[in-house]
C-alpha cells in the first residue's frame, strides 16, 4: 500500500448527531468508565474493530487509528454503520511517528494498541524487516502514551508466539512469565514470533522508563465466532512453525469476540490490580481430528499435518499433552465475575 504523509492527524466526523454510548451492562463497580475516550491503533484490523465494538457495548467513547484515509472504508466495513456513528472520530496517523501519535492519543483515558499495521501478504508479508518496524512501533505508542494521553495507560496486544518459542525442550508449562528465544527465532527465521517478542519487550521497558501503566494481552491464533473457520491473513504468519507447535502441545487457538472481551476484561480490571501479560486462548489442538478441521476452516488440506499423514483412529491416537497455561487470565476472569451481578 502506497505510504501518504500526514503532517498532522485528519479527524474524520463520523456523524453531525450528539454521541450516544450504550448503557453499562458489564459490572455496576465500573460507574465511572461511561463517556471515557480511549484510542484503539488499527482500529481497521481483524481484531481491532472486534475490540472497538466491545468498548461500544461497554459505554465507551472510541477514537480510532487509521493509517490512510483509504482505510477508512475498511473500518465502516467492519464495524458497520450503527457501531460506526458511535466513534468518536477515526485518526489517520503515522504510527511511526511521535508527534503524529501524540496528537491521536491526547486527551484519551487509555490506548490499546492492537497492532503496528496491517499485513494483506500473509507469511510472505511479515518479514526480517517488519521486526524492526513494529518494534519502533512499540517504543513510539508508549513514549506519546506517556507525552500525551490524559491518565497514562495501555492495553497491548502481543501474540501467544512471544512465549512459546524456546531453545531448547524445557520440561514445565509456559506461562505468562516465559519469554520466546530471540536467538532461537532467528534460527528458525520465525519473524513475526520475533516481532512480536521484540515489540513486547520494548514496550515494557518504555513502560517501566517512562512510567505508564502497562498491561499486554497475548492471544493465540485468532479464530471466527465459528470453529474452525480462522482469519486468513493473521493465520498464516502465525502458523509459520506450526508442525512444531501441535507437537509440542503449544498450537492454541482463541475466538477473536472472547479475546476482545478479554482486552476490556484486562483493561478494567486494573483498576483493581490487573497487571503484566496475560496469555489468551480458548483451547489447545491435542488431536488429529482437530488438527484437520483446523486444516479445512484455512481451506488448506495437509498444512499442519502433512500431506501424508498416517489416519488415526480415537482408539489408536494419544491427546497430545498441553504446555501451555491461561490460568491468570481465567483467575481475572472468575474475579471480575464475582462482582456481578449489578443491582439496580
Amino acid at each position: 500500500m502506497e505510504e501518504i504523509e500526514v503532517p498532522k492527524p485528519i479527524l474524520m466526523p463520523i456523524s453531525g448527531k450528539e454521541q450516544k454510548c450504550v448503557g453499562n451492562i458489564f459490572s455496576c463497580s465500573f460507574n465511572a468508565r461511561e463517556k471515557k475516550l480511549i484510542c484503539v491503533t488499527s482500529g481497521n484490523s481483524y481484531l481491532g474493530s472486534f475490540i472497538v465494538k466491545e468498548l461500544l457495548v461497554h459505554g465507551y467513547l472510541v477514537r480510532v487509528t487509521i493509517q490512510h484515509p483509504a482505510e477508512f472504508e475498511d473500518v465502516k466495513d467492519r464495524l458497520g454503520v450503527e457501531d460506526l456513528n458511535l466513534l468518536e472520530s477515526v485518526v489517520v496517523t503515522k504510527m511511526e511517528d511521535l508527534q503524529s501519535l501524540c496528537d491521536a492519543f491526547r486527551g484519551c483515558h487509555a490506548v490499546f494498541h492492537t497492532s503496528s499495521f496491517i499485513d494483506p501478504h500473509g507469511i510472505s508479508g511479515y518479514s526480517e524487516q517488519k521486526v524492526f518496524l513494529e518494534t519502533e512501533v512499540a517504543r513510539t505508542v508508549m513514549e506519546a502514551c506517556a507525552k500525551a494521553a490524559y491518565i497514562k495507560r495501555c492495553v497491548f496486544t502481543s501474540s501467544l508466539l512471544a512465549s512459546i518459542w524456546r531453545n531448547e525442550n524445557i520440561d514445565g508449562i509456559i506461562d505468562d512469565s516465559c519469554w520466546s528465544s530471540e536467538e532461537f527465532c532467528i534460527e528458525n527465521k520465525l519473524w513475526l514470533a520475533l516481532g512480536k517478542t521484540k515489540a513486547e519487550k520494548v514496550a515494557w521497558m518504555k513502560a517501566k522508563e517512562l512510567k505508564v501503566n502497562l498491561v499486554t494481552v497475548c492471544p493465540g491464533l485468532l479464530m471466527a465466532p465459528t470453529f474452525p473457520n480462522s482469519h486468513i491473513q493473521t493465520s498464516i504468519p502465525y502458523l509459520k512453525g506450526r508442525q512444531m507447535m501441535l507437537q509440542q502441545g503449544c498450537l492454541a487457538i482463541a475466538e477473536v469476540e472472547k479475546v476482545a472481551k478479554a482486552h476490556v476484561s484486562v483493561y478494567e480490571g486494573m483498576n483493581y490490580g490487573a497487571s503484566g501479560r496475560y496469555l489468551c486462548f480458548d483451547g489447545v489442538v491435542r488431536r488429529q481430528q482437530e488438527a484437520i478441521e483446523l486444516e479445512k476452516g484455512l481451506k488448506m488440506p495437509g498444512f499442519l499435518l502433512g500431506e501424508r499423514h498416517v489416519v488415526l483412529s480415537e482408539e489408536d491416537e494419544e491427546e497430545i499433552p498441553i504446555k501451555i497455561s491461561n490460568s491468570k487470565l481465567a483467575a481475572l476472569l472468575n474475579k471480575i465475575n464475582q462482582r456481578l451481578p449489578c443491582k439496580t
